[in-house]
């Protein structure tokens, strides 16, 4: 039975029943597939390739230079990420739509043209090191109708779907139920990262459409593709954000300025303004003390379902170095001249979440817009049907990853100097 299918079986299995006996038929149906060799052959990316144009009747992927980082990434699939039965079902669903969805694009691109000279205004990128508050500012913006924030529903399916005859357009619903599916298997994420279909969504799942993304080593452990896909540097991967923003841009019949956040931006620097040249940056800062277990306890969240195996440790350690050199580099961006001159905001996790409104009135006089009674009050009622953003209350311990708290200080020492970051009381969040 195909991977796919197997897919399409936990989905409609799921809603009979309790997230813990979803997750123990899951971890069963995958000690059989390993006990008896099911889904033991390797993924093929050419396969991949061949099964995508057979299953669209399309065939031009258009520029984009899409074989060498798919064999770099099923490459990882198949010899690092331990993927179970879900996750192997998930990996293949998952490049089956990326590669779906670029067919698609270039099928409109070659019958709309002027897709490809849709402008762009003047985007607002969140920035910062990730679970320091990024997310919460990026959420309450995309309340302001005046602006645009991809919606997590538009990025796994961009386009509307053909199916004969079908009014309704079900792609928030689809992405919904595909939501609580994951949540089921990992019932903390809820509380770790509250999103639903309609939550903005972070810029890395854009650029995995042309598979160079980070999201695919938050998901999977793969040190081979993280190797290659910094061999390989971020100008393909922001070429296809800023199209990808200009499909959407084009189908909604308006042009507004984007919102966008990913705290993965900061080790793509350059490629970002490459793409951007009249971006402004908001920058969120936190005690890195807060962040890094909170972080390390996310990636093993979300690692658990895909794969037979987690490392905590080996967590620990590749969280602590990527954010290391990713604060390093937003005290880069923040001493480089041009930023000074009038493009950045800063705000620290501690202002934000102690007064909201206040922190994006503030950002608004920096931007020049004007912050409308009807935004104020949508602002107001989200913070009201959300305290703490959604967020649960989080207990996160630096051992259990194998973190030494003085060390991770010292590391992070320049960082909260430069910026000026209190530190937090205890490791709840």
């Amino acid at each position: 039975m195909p991977c796919v299918k197997v897919f399409e079986l936990y989905k409609a299995g799921k809603a009979a029943l309790g997230s813990r006996l979803f997750a123990g038929l899951v971890g069963a149906a995958d000690w059989t597939a390993e006990r008896f060799g099911v889904f033991s052959a390797p993924l093929v990316a050419d396969d991949l390739i061949r099964q995508t144009r057979e299953r669209s009747g399309l065939g031009d992927f258009g520029e984009w230079q899409i074989e060498a980082p798919l064999q770099a990434l099923v490459d990882a699939y198949n010899g690092e990420a331990r993927l179970n039965v879900f996750g192997r079902a998930a990996a293949t669903w998952d490049l089956h739509r990326f590669l779906s969805n670029l067919l698609r694009f270039r099928l409109e691109e070659k019958s709309t043209p002027a897709i490809l000279t849709e402008p762009l205004l003047a985007p607002i990128f969140v920035l910062g090191l990730p679970r320091s508050g990024t997310t919460f500012l990026h959420n309450l913006l995309s309340l302001d109708e005046s602006l645009l924030a991809p919606r997590c529903w538009q990025t796994i399916y961009p386009y509307p779907l053909r199916a004969g005859g079908q009014q309704r357009d079900r792609r928030a619903d689809m992405v919904e139920r595909k939501l609580r599916t994951f949540a089921r298997l990992a019932p903390e994420i809820r509380s770790l990262h509250p999103f639903n279909a309609r939550s903005p969504q972070e810029c890395t799942e854009i650029t995995a459409h042309v598979l160079q993304s980070r999201r695919f080593d938050t998901t999977h452990h793969v040190p081979s593709y993280r190797r290659w896909l910094r061999s390989a540097g971020d100008g393909e991967a922001y070429r296809f954000h800023r199209r990808f923003l200009q499909h959407l841009q084009y189908q909604s019949g308006t042009r507004k300025r984007w919102v966008l956040k990913c705290p993965d931006h900061t080790f793509a620097w350059k490629a970002l303004r490459a793409a951007y040249a009249d971006a402004f940056f908001v920058f969120v800062h936190r005690d890195p003390m807060k962040i890094l277990p909170s972080v390390a306890k996310l990636t093993e969240v979300i690692r658990r379902p895909f794969t037979r195996s987690v490392d905590r440790h080996e967590i620990g350690r590749q969280v602590s170095d990527d954010w290391v050199e990713g604060a390093a580099r937003l005290v880069e961006m923040h001493e480089r001249s041009e930023l000074r001159a009038g493009t950045s905001f800063h705000v620290r996790y501690n202002e934000l979440v102690g007064a909201p409104l206040r922190s994006v009135a503030r950002l608004y006089e920096r931007l020049g817009l004007t912050l409308a009674p009807h935004t104020e009050r949508a602002i107001n009622e989200y913070l009201e049907a959300r305290p703490r953003g959604g967020y649960g209350r989080n207990l996160y311990r630096f051992d259990e990853f194998g973190l030494n708290p003085a060390r991770e200080k010292e590391r992070f020492r320049r960082y909260v100097e430069v910026f000026g970051i209190e530190q937090e009381a205890s490791a709840a969040s």
